[in-house]
């Protein structure tokens, strides 16, 4: 995606970013905001606009629009609207997601549905969309914003994991599919980031804090929630960084599919390559804060085989 020579006009490529509200999506917008080589798309929720708006001045290279990724309309709206202008997409970065804080027993269909549909099926649909326009071309760029819960799982968070394994699968199978066409696709795998994207975390109905700190699963929210916030807090990642990751990523010929974007992310990728998948379980499983302890005075679990 360089520049042309000669003389052929400049190529500036035509990106798409969704979930531009907070964390890595804002630190990007902010970096390609001075980047006057690609024309930008910013996205975000309709009651997250006016933020985007008061901080971003829109010019004929940066654009400010509403898209719930979960809206087929709104999607379909908004490349539509990008065709028109800017003959398509060159670059889509699906940013946007959302976390569950709950174990598995406390999601409901509906909430599990929801999980899947910003985390999965939005970015899915949105992938769709501008395919034909990069086979057009005959090049593009796909960048899902992963996580490194999309490599292992972690208590509280299985339906989380769940739609990023489901992400991770899609990529890889789409990575083979048009690479024959020109098309890249690139997975950025960020681990525990320091910032405040803890506090954007929704609950299901059964798993709220209203809920207290009793019961079957009470061990593992009272143990779980400040065990990430602390891990968070410690790292240096910051989402600054990681929208430095996915530039640099925009910006080579032929990025790698699997792109850690933090320390954490980087061991665990190594972990999960080189140490048997069992003895990985136990490791991890022993980390877990007081873990022997969660669920004593409810299991009923007999020793010897289950």
């Amino acid at each position: 995606m360089g520049k042309k020579t000669g003389s052929e006009p400049e190529f500036r490529p035509v990106v798409l970013v969704t979930g531009c509200s907070s964390g890595i999506g804002l630190a990007l917008a902010e970096l390609l905001y001075k980047e006057r080589h690609y024309r930008v798309i910013a996205t975000a929720r309709a009651g997250s606009l006016e933020r985007l708006k008061e901080k971003f001045q829109e010019n004929d290279r940066f654009w400010i629009r509403k898209l719930d990724v979960t809206s087929e309309t709104e999607r379909n709206d908004l490349i539509r609207e990008i065709s028109e202008v800017w003959q398509g997409v060159n670059i889509l970065i699906n940013n946007a997601g959302v976390s569950y804080r709950a174990v598995v027993e406390h999601m409901n269909v509906r909430e599990e549905q929801h999980q899947f549909d910003v985390n999965y099926f939005g970015p899915v649909g949105l992938i769709r969309s501008v395919l034909p326009h990069m086979r057009k071309l005959g090049r593009g760029k796909i960048i899902n914003v992963s996580s490194v819960s999309g490599m292992l799982a972690m208590p509280t968070m299985g339906s989380y994991s769940a739609s990023k394994y489901a992400l991770e699968g899609l990529s890889e199978a789409l990575w083979y599919e048009v690479r024959p066409l020109g098309i890249n696709v690139s997975l950025i795998q960020p681990g525990f980031v320091r910032s405040k994207s803890f506090l954007n975390v929704v609950y299901s109905a059964q798993s709220g804090p209203e809920h207290g700190v009793e019961g079957l699963y009470a061990d593992y929210y009272q143990h779980m929630t400040p065990f990430i916030e602390r891990l968070m807090g410690f790292s240096f990642t910051t989402p600054a960084s990681v929208a430095r990751k996915v530039l640099k990523t925009m910006q080579r010929e032929k990025p790698p599919l699997w792109i850690p974007a933090t320390i954490d992310a980087t061991i665990f990728y190594y972990l999960r390559r080189f140490v048997p998948r069992r003895i990985l379980l136990e490791l991890l499983f022993a980390t877990l804060p007081r873990v022997r302890m969660w669920a004593r005075k409810y299991t009923n679990k007999k020793p010897g085989r289950s």
